[in-house]
């Protein structure tokens, strides 16, 4: 279970949240570090806060974008500790780690965290089909990245390490895995196209509509051949509008 997970931090500004991130991962047995536009990396001041856990920060991935960190996950939840307009499906770090426990089917899974001072955008939440809240004090909900990457990262071994119920499969639940973060953003971007080619979106509403339709095809979590047969749909539907015209 732990070696699918991957950390993933988004332009972090001081280097040394990045070792000390590195020795919480280490600690917990948790190895794949994810790097998006950090400010300073690699550094000296990074290495020293890791305290041995160079190894992590030597196989850090860095990436330009987010889309480009996640792109290979089937699972991705970003941790954030502001309320949104519109709600994503919540769940603390416990929560989060006795579902990956107890779905443990090798698929890749990303945990977002933001930056420093500004957490995660909507945007970037976008990716997300999760939003993970760490419960802590109401009065002073601030954690150092570190600290949120240690609870977490803590909960996640010590499910790992517990007896794991028999997964029963239903039906043809499980024959195909589950579409990855780039394969769902494709068809999202398809999804898009098509509702403008038939009518469906309107220009000054479709940043809404949009997301609003992510956090449902998020909620359910498609595998491949669910996809396929949606993206099927769409293109039956635009060549239909095309011949309309």
């Amino acid at each position: 279970m732990l070696s699918h997970i991957k950390i993933v931090l988004v332009e972090t500004t001081h280097p040394g949240n990045i070792g000390a991130v590195a020795r919480a991962m280490k600690n917990m047995a948790i190895t794949d570090l994810r790097l998006v536009s950090p400010k300073i990396f690699p550094s000296a001041e990074a290495t020293s806060r890791a305290s041995g856990a160079d190894d992590i920060l030597a196989r850090a991935m860095v990436c330009q974008s987010l889309q480009e960190a996640v792109a290979d996950c089937q699972l991705v939840i970003g941790a954030s500790a502001r309320s949104r307009t519109i709600s994503w499906p919540e769940m603390t770090p416990r929560e989060c780690a006795e579902k990956l426990a107890v779905n443990a089917t090798g698929e890749k899974v990303a945990i977002i965290f933001g930056r420093e001072n500004s957490g995660l955008k909507n945007h970037e939440l976008d990716l997300c089909h999760f939003l993970l809240r760490i419960p802590c004090n109401s009065e002073y909900s601030s954690l150092n990245i570190a600290a949120a990457v240690q609870v977490v990262c803590y909960e996640l071994f010590v499910a790992a390490a517990l007896p794991q119920p028999v997964n029963i499969i239903v039906g043809d639940k499980g024959d195909s895995p589950l579409a990855s973060a780039a394969q769902m953003e494709s068809f999202y971007a398809h999804l898009h196209q098509a509702l403008g080619d038939i009518g469906f979106m309107y220009p000054d509403k479709s940043k809404s509509i949009m997301r609003r339709l992510r956090r449902i095809y998020n909620r359910i979590q498609l595998d491949t051949k669910e996809l396929d047969i949606l993206r099927g749909i769409l293109r039956m539907s635009q060549d239909n509008q095309r011949k309309d015209d």
